[in-house]
């Protein structure tokens, strides 16, 4: 799932995330950049059901920086580094081993010191009322999707 879609709605945001959920790899990195209430976190709440896991759980973790879900196909870790001026996903406390058997999706990716080869490139950009622009690029099938985090 490559390109520019339109959602009218978050359940249509969710929706897009989920179907790319079905087909990430353990190790896949979703890196989603939107202006704030641009649907980020409602679009991990899409790849969390995607992967099984419960969508209602999910929330911005604004002020712990990750949140780990786990019980669905896939682990689901999810960063948020809007608080922090720079960071490096090797410095920010994520689990290793927990990140190489699952998917880890970052907001706010801007923030990081340096690019994450073989992410999957997300962006959220407000369209008028709950429409929203969503651009999604990058490799996510296979051993594309797979970055090493040691």
């Amino acid at each position: 799932m490559t390109g520019t879609f339109r959602s009218g709605s978050e359940a249509q945001t969710r929706a897009m995330a989920a179907g790319l959920a079905a087909g990430l790899q353990p190790g896949a990195v979703l890196l989603i950049s939107g202006d704030l209430g641009a649907g980020k976190t409602a679009f991990v709440r899409g790849l969390a059901e995607g992967l099984g896991l419960d969508p209602a759980e999910v929330t911005s973790p604004t002020f712990t920086l990750v949140h780990e879900y786990r019980g669905g196909r896939l682990p689901l870790l999810h960063v948020d580094l809007y608080r922090l001026e720079t960071a490096d996903l090797d410095e920010i406390g994520l689990d290793t081993d927990l990140a190489a058997e699952g998917v880890i999706a970052v907001e706010w990716p801007e923030r990081l010191t340096r690019g994450v080869p073989g992410a999957i490139r997300v962006t959220i950009e407000d369209a008028g009322g709950d429409a929203r622009i969503v651009r999604v690029s990058g490799e996510h099938e296979g051993h594309e999707g797979r970055t090493k985090h040691a």
